[in-house]
C-alpha cells in the first residue's frame, strides 16, 4: 500500500479541502442533538415560544447548511478518487508497454484486462467511498463520545458495552474477508482471460465444433467463480445485521436505563433526547464499518495484485553495454552476428508459448555459435527447415531477447550500446504472425509514421502488392477491420504490415516469413518491387521458399540452430548439400500443384 500513498500525496490539498469539509458537516451534524436538547429544556421549563421557535429555526438552517457542505467533501473526494484511478491506470499501462516480450508469453491478456479495469476501480473506491468513511466513522465517535460523556458517563459506558465485542468480531472476520476477495478478484481474472481467449480463437473453435467443450469449460470457471462470489457475499452480509444489531444493543439500554434516570429526576428529558440523537448519528458508521472493512479488504487486495505488475521489471534495458548512444548517428546498415549463443530463459516459458520456430521451453539452447556479416545495403536470404531456429535469430536484432552468449552488431557497435527505441526505429521488421489493430486500413498502415499522408500510405501498399484489393473495398483505406484483421484474408494481412514496415522507411528491413500466406506469382511480383525500392536498405529475408530468397546476395542455411552452409543461391545448388534438397523437393512440389 505504500505506492497508493505516493498518489494520495499528490492530491493532498485537494484532499484536505475534503477533509476540511468533512470535519466541518460532523461538526454541524453533532450540534443538532445539543440544540434539541435546548428545545426539549425549553419547552419543560416554559421559555418563550419566540426563544423555542429561534432554536428550531437554528436546526433547520444548520441541516441545511451541512447538506450543502456535506455535498461539497464528496464532490471533492470523489474526484480525487477519479482522478488517481486516471492517473494509476495510465501509469499501470505506460509500465506495461516497458516489459518485456517474454512477460506476455506468460500472462494470461485477460488477466491484466482484469487487473487494469476491475482492480484499479476497487482502489478507487477506497479512495473515495473508503476515505470519507475512514474519517468519518472516528470524527462522529470524539464527537458523540465527548457529548454523551458530558452529559452522563455511566449512561455512556452502558451505551457503548457492546461495541468491545463488535471490534474482536471483526477482526476476527478480516483475515477471512481479505482472502476471499483475492479469490473472487483471480476467479474474475480467470473469466477474462477464458472470454478473451475463446473470443479470440472464435474461428478454431468454429473449425473443430467445439462450442459445447468451450460452453463446458467457461461454465467450471463461471461455477467456481459464483461460487466465491457467494462465500464472499455471505460473509460481507454478515457485518450489517452484527453492526445494526449492536448499535440496536446500545440504543435498547439508553431507553431502558435511561428512562428510569429521567424518571427519577437524575437525568433531564433534553439529556435523554440528545444521548438518542448521538446514537441516532453512530447509527450509520457504526453499520457502515462491516462495509468500510469490506472495501478496505478488497482495495488492499486489488493494490496486491497491481504491485505485481509494477514489480516487474524488464528483462531487456537501455544500455546494458557500458551506457553509450549512437544519438545524432546515421546508422548505414551493416549488421554483424559474433559467435552468437541464445537459450529461452526456462522461467520465461510456460505451457504453449512460442517465439518464432526455436522455441524451447525447457531453457535448451537454440541458436550455437551464429557468426556471420551483411554488408550495409544487401540483402541475406535465412532459409532451413521447421525449427532450425531462423525467426529466433531475427528476434535477437531488435532486442525483442537478448543473446546468451556472443554479440550482434550495427555499424560494428554492439546492440546494446543503442538506446531501445533508437535501436527499434532503424529496423523495418514484418513478424511471421501479422498483427493489425481493429481500425482503418489507412491507420493500420500509417502506424509505423504517424506524420505520413494518404500518398505516402498508397505508395507503400502499391509496394506490397495491395493497393488494388484496398480500393475494392467499400470505403477504400477508410475501412474498418476487424480486430487483428479478421475481415481480411492471411495474404492481405501480411501485406498490409508490409506496407507498414516499408512506411517506417528505416535502414534495415527484416520479413520474417512475411509472405508465406500469398501465391508464388504475387510473392515475386513483390520481391521485384523491393528489390528496387530498396536498393539502399540492408534486408533479411526469412522464408521456407527458396523462391524468395534466390535472388538474395548471399543465403545463410540454418538447420538445428547451428549455420551449416552460407553463399549464393547459384553456390549452394552446385554444391548439393542441405540447401540443393531444400530447393529440389520444393521445385516438385510446385510441378506437382501445376498438374
Amino acid at each position: 500500500m505504500s505506492r497508493l500513498w505516493s498518489y494520495i500525496f499528490r492530491y493532498r490539498y485537494r484532499y484536505a479541502r475534503g477533509i476540511a469539509c468533512l470535519v466541518a458537516t460532523a461538526t454541524l451534524a453533532m450540534s443538532i442533538p445539543w440544540l434539541l436538547k435546548q428545545a426539549v429544556e425549553g419547552i419543560e421549563h416554559g421559555r418563550p415560544v419566540d426563544e423555542i421557535a429561534s432554536t428550531v429555526l437554528l436546526i433547520i438552517g444548520i441541516a441545511l447548511l451541512q447538506g450543502v457542505v456535506r455535498s461539497f467533501s464528496r464532490f471533492l473526494i470523489f474526484n480525487v478518487g477519479r482522478d488517481i484511478e486516471y492517473q494509476l491506470r495510465n501509469d499501470l499501462f505506460a509500465h506495461l508497454q516497458t516489459l518485456s516480450l517474454s512477460y506476455y508469453q506468460r500472462q494470461p491478456i485477460g488477466d491484466l484486462m482484469s487487473r487494469l479495469v476491475n482492480d484499479v476501480t476497487a482502489v478507487r473506491l477506497l479512495l473515495g467511498l473508503g476515505i470519507i468513511n475512514i474519517l468519518n466513522t472516528p470524527l462522529y465517535y470524539v464527537y458523540a463520545m465527548a457529548a454523551m460523556l458530558a452529559m452522563d458517563p455511566v449512561l455512556t459506558l452502558l451505551a457503548i458495552a457492546p461495541y468491545p465485542f463488535m471490534f474482536l468480531v471483526v477482526r476476527a472476520m478480516s483475515r477471512q474477508l481479505m482472502e476471499r476477495t483475492l479469490n473472487v478478484q483471480a476467479g474474475l481474472a480467470d473469466l477474462s482471460s477464458r472470454v478473451q481467449e475463446s473470443v479470440s480463437g472464435m474461428p478454431v473453435v468454429r473449425a473443430y465444433v467445439r462450442e459445447a467443450w468451450q460452453n463446458g469449460v467457461f461454465g467450471t470457471l463461471n461455477e467456481r467463480f459464483k461460487t466465491e462470489n457467494i462465500a464472499l457475499s455471505r460473509l460481507r452480509g454478515l457485518f450489517p445485521p452484527l453492526m445494526k444489531g449492536i448499535s440496536g444493543t446500545g440504543l435498547l439500554v439508553v431507553l431502558w436505563y435511561g428512562g428510569s434516570q429521567v424518571i427519577a429526576g437524575r437525568l433531564s428529558l433534553g439529556d435523554l433526547v440528545a444521548f438518542m440523537g448521538y446514537l441516532h448519528l453512530l447509527a450509520w458508521p457504526t453499520m457502515a464499518m462491516g462495509w468500510l472493512i469490506s472495501l478496505y479488504q478488497r482495495g488492499k487486495a486489488a493494490m496486491q495484485r497491481l504491485e505485481v505488475i509494477w514489480q516487474t521489471q524488464p528483462d531487456i534495458v537501455d544500455g546494458e553495454g557500458n551506457g553509450a548512444s549512437r544519438s545524432g548517428r546515421t546508422v548505414r546498415g551493416e549488421i554483424g552476428f559474433r559467435h552468437v549463443d541464445f537459450a529461452y530463459p526456462t522461467e520465461d516459458w510456460r505451457p504453449g508459448s512460442r517465439v518464432g520456430n526455436g522455441h524451447a521451453p525447457d531453457g535448451r539452447t537454440v541458436l550455437h555459435d551464429i557468426t556471420f556479416t551483411v554488408p550495409a545495403g544487401k540483402t541475406v536470404g535465412i532459409v532451413g527447415r521447421m525449427g532450425a531456429g531462423k525467426s529466433t535469430l531475427v528476434h535477437l536484432l531488435p532486442r525483442l531477447f537478448d543473446v546468451t552468449r556472443g554479440a550482434i552488431t550495427i555499424d560494428g557497435r554492439d546492440i546494446r550500446l543503442f538506446s531501445l527505441a533508437e535501436l527499434r526505429r532503424c529496423i523495418g521488421f514484418v513478424p511471421q504472425d501479422p498483427f493489425l489493430f481493429s481500425a482503418r486500413i489507412q491507420d493500420n498502415i500509417a502506424f509505423s509514421q504517424s506524420e505520413a499522408d494518404g500518398d505516402d500510405v498508397r505508395r507503400t501498399a502499391a509496394l506490397a502488392s495491395v493497393d488494388g484489393e484496398i480500393e475494392d473495398f467499400p470505403k477504400g483505406y477508410d475501412t474498418v477491420i476487424g480486430e487483428r484483421g479478421m475481415t481480411l484474408s492471411g495474404g492481405q494481412k501480411q501485406r498490409l504490415t508490409l506496407s507498414r514496415a516499408l512506411l517506417a522507411d528505416t535502414p534495415i528491413l527484416v520479413l520474417d516469413c512475411a509472405l508465406s500466406s500469398v501465391d508464388v506469382t504475387t510473392e515475386g511480383k513483390i520481391l521485384q518491387a523491393l528489390r528496387t525500392s530498396t536498393t539502399e536498405k540492408t534486408v533479411l529475408i526469412i522464408s521456407h521458399r527458396v523462391s524468395a530468397i534466390r535472388d538474395a546476395d548471399f543465403i545463410v542455411v540454418l538447420d538445428a540452430g547451428r549455420i551449416v552452409e552460407t553463399g549464393t543461391h547459384a553456390e549452394l545448388v552446385e554444391r548439393g548439400s542441405m540447401y540443393t534438397e531444400l530447393f529440389q523437393d520444393q521445385a516438385l512440389e510446385e510441378e506437382l500443384a501445376e498438374l
